[in-house]
């Protein structure tokens, strides 16, 4: 994976007389940075091909984990997860389920801000970008860029069909050419005038959230901005595709026999609805445009990382601000056949995470296994803010501080129904299918997962004791989208059970 010097075994580093003691004598202001399918393609985290300077610009004055996995496999669920603090296997938030339509008892990130007295903003795909998806308690704004919008149930709506910004003409890829497009923009890529990259979504939600940090505040602030940018359609600013030169981008490492070792049920599923994809970029040689158009993307999100940054060191809030920046979950580019996400692989479950200010270590790099159900606690630790509902994940506090500390422990990441999970560590990702097929990868001598050794006799006892990390007990599925019917009236909108259903 155009890896450079780094391995897994690395627990924690830090440069001489990296960290101290926090310094904060106030409750810290908090940049809650999100990006959407992006995987770990970050020069940062060893992938030279990326061109990521202000993402590496803030792993060098913070904290990089490199082994951090999404608490979902895909946006909806990993979302739910992260901003009730709670697995799926509690909250039934598998899929498409709307967890405050199901569980308004949970008192939600945002609102534990707020109600710690801290002003909260938010802006941009934060949750799943479909209306009625945004959680309202507790902000003291939420941007959005029209009226309609709301008028809409919140939808986010990034890009439309009739948005005058999208590469012309349409579809713009050559995956996409002459066709119409499966789901309007999957494996659609192309190039956006310069001059309209202030007309952007992505563009317009930064520039937002940069005038919220360049002020000065009454209150401690807690910033919360979604770009979309690396979801497709990866529509992105010509000169983020100029930085790359399409006939120099190296591929991921693709096997073809990869899917001969998987259980029967899985292989067939794959093939069926994933493989297909990557046989026809094959026949039109354009693996390397698609990949060009995702690389863009991720350049394109890093300069507006840089603005939000800029706007912090260059304000009012410079000495004070916590910047954390994740991803919902990662994203296959052909590896294992696969052009997506929801899989219990590598590539879908690792994600960026770096954590930046404050009472901070600067140049911590921690190999250790983590889960970004771990923001909740951390967050409310790091802010001194009370709350007293049960959430799953475990502070990162005293790594933030010293990452020498770091320890290794198994993760448990959810699949798409009940008793379907993948557990991970630093040597091994186990995988448990709901139907009870497995697969096991020893991920430090196969980082890309490509010997399922789970028929192998001799890791009986390993596969048990991985097991041991999942839950005992999981919550049934809750009713998902198309169960529901979203009531919209006026700017406002509630979900109910469709009377089918009841």
């Amino acid at each position: 994976m155009l890896r450079t010097g780094m391995t897994w075994i690395l627990i924690g580093t830090v440069a001489a007389s990296a960290w101290a003691e926090p310094s904060v004598t106030k409750a810290p202001n908090i940049l809650f940075f999100s990006l959407d399918d992006m995987n770990d393609w970050v020069g940062a985290m060893g992938y030279d091909q990326a061109i990521t300077p202000n993402m590496d610009r803030l792993a060098e004055k913070g904290v990089i984990f490199q082994n951090a996995h999404a608490p979902g496999i895909f946006c909806a669920p990993s979302r739910s997860a992260i901003f009730t603090g709670q697995q799926a296997s509690k909250t039934g938030c598998y899929t498409t389920q709307v967890y405050f339509q199901h569980h308004p008892e949970i008192t939600p990130l945002h609102q534990v801000f707020h109600d710690g007295g801290y002003d909260t903003y938010g802006a941009g795909k934060l949750f799943h970008h479909r209306e009625g998806y945004i959680d309202r308690r507790g902000w003291t704004e939420f941007f959005l860029r029209t009226e309609e919008q709301k008028e809409l149930g919140w939808a986010i709506n990034t890009w439309l069909l009739d948005d005058p910004v999208i590469p012309q003409p349409y579809p713009n890829s050559a995956y996409n050419e002459g066709r119409t497009p499966a789901n309007k923009f999957f494996l659609e890529w192309g190039k956006v005038l310069n001059e309209n990259e202030e007309k952007m979504a992505d563009t317009i939600r930064t520039e937002w959230a940069r005038d919220q940090l360049k002020q000065q505040h009454d209150k401690p602030i807690f910033v919360a901005v979604g770009l979309y940018a690396t979801h497709f359609p990866n529509y992105a600013p010509e000169k983020y595709f100029d930085l790359y030169d399409r006939d120099k981008i190296e591929l991921p490492p693709y096997k073809n026999d990869d899917l001969d070792d998987l259980p029967p049920n899985v292989r067939k599923a794959k093939i069926a609805r994933r493989k297909q994809h990557h046989e026809r970029l094959e026949e039109l040689d354009c693996i390397e445009d698609a990949i060009h158009g995702y690389l863009a993307c991720i350049s394109y999100q890093d300069a507006m990382l840089g603005r939000l940054l800029d706007a912090i060191e260059s304000g009012p809030n410079a000495d004070n601000t916590i910047v954390v920046l994740w991803s919902d979950q990662g994203y296959h580019h052909g590896e294992k056949g696969d052009w997506g996400k929801h899989t219990l692989w590598e590539r879908t479950t690792n994600v960026p995470f770096i954590w930046a200010g404050p009472g901070i270590a600067r140049g911590g790099d921690v190999g250790a296994t983590v889960n970004l159900l771990d923001m909740f606690p951390t967050l409310t630790e790091l802010c001194g803010l009370a709350d007293d509902q049960e959430r799953d994940g475990t502070s990162l506090v005293s790594i933030l501080r010293n990452p020498a500390t770091a320890k290794d422990r198994d993760v448990y990441v959810p699949g798409m129904k009940p008793n379907e999970y993948t557990i991970i560590n630093q040597d091994w990702r186990y995988i448990h299918y709901a139907d009870g097929a497995e697969e096991l990868y020893n991920v430090k001598k196969d980082p890309n997962e490509w010997d399922n050794l789970a028929n192998h006799p001799e890791h009986e006892a390993l596969k048990k004791k991985l097991r041991q990390s999942a839950p005992k007990t999981f919550a049934a599925a809750g009713l998902d989208k198309g169960k529901l019917d979203l009531v919209i009236n006026g700017d406002e909108y509630h979900w109910e059970v469709k009377a089918s259903e009841k």
